[in-house]
């Protein structure tokens, strides 16, 4: 979580260097008319690819199919509408990534495999996997192999005695 707090925070640190070196270059009038344009062309390509995405969840809708990726898509160009709003070049540069469907592809993949995928088999303990326990019971390699039933306790090393 702080690596998390300390990129969040790195980004503006960098739109702002990033920003100041291009105003010496080309001045500031032409780095605010860049910024500018970028997030109107930005949102151009937000509104046209979210009417697309739309389109592909209503089409998988109407044949019966789970529109999953579709659903993804719109997070992800939810977040690129967010990263063309904040004003920097940075961000329009990770809103672009996001927005694009060749390079939103391989975040949709990534964000299944490491955001998606383990929120969803810690809150229904591995189903969405199929690592769920189907015998026995969960941790059977621990020492301590008694459990309280109640009134009477029962060994389950499977040796027959009871305590």
């Amino acid at each position: 979580m702080k690596r998390l707090i300390a990129l969040l925070l790195l980004i503006p640190l960098a739109d702002i260097v990033i920003l100041f070196l291009v105003s010496q270059v080309i001045g500031w009038v032409a780095t605010v008319a860049l910024v500018v344009l970028t997030a109107l062309i930005g949102m151009l390509l937000v509104r046209a690819e979210g009417r697309h995405t739309i389109s592909r969840v209503e089409r998988k809708l109407r044949t019966g199919e789970v529109p999953q990726d579709e659903l993804i898509d719109g997070a992800l160009l939810i977040a690129s509408g967010v990263f063309f709003l904040t004003p920097g070049l940075v961000t329009d540069l990770t809103g672009l990534i996001l927005v694009l469907h060749p390079t939103r592809y391989p975040v949709r993949l990534l964000a299944k495999r490491y955001v998606i995928t383990p929120y969803l088999d810690g809150k229904t303990d591995g189903f969405v996997t199929g690592t769920i326990y189907t015998s026995g019971f969960p941790n059977q390699n621990q020492d301590n192999a008694t459990y309280n039933l109640g009134d009477d306790e029962y060994s389950v090393k499977g040796d027959g005695s009871d305590k």
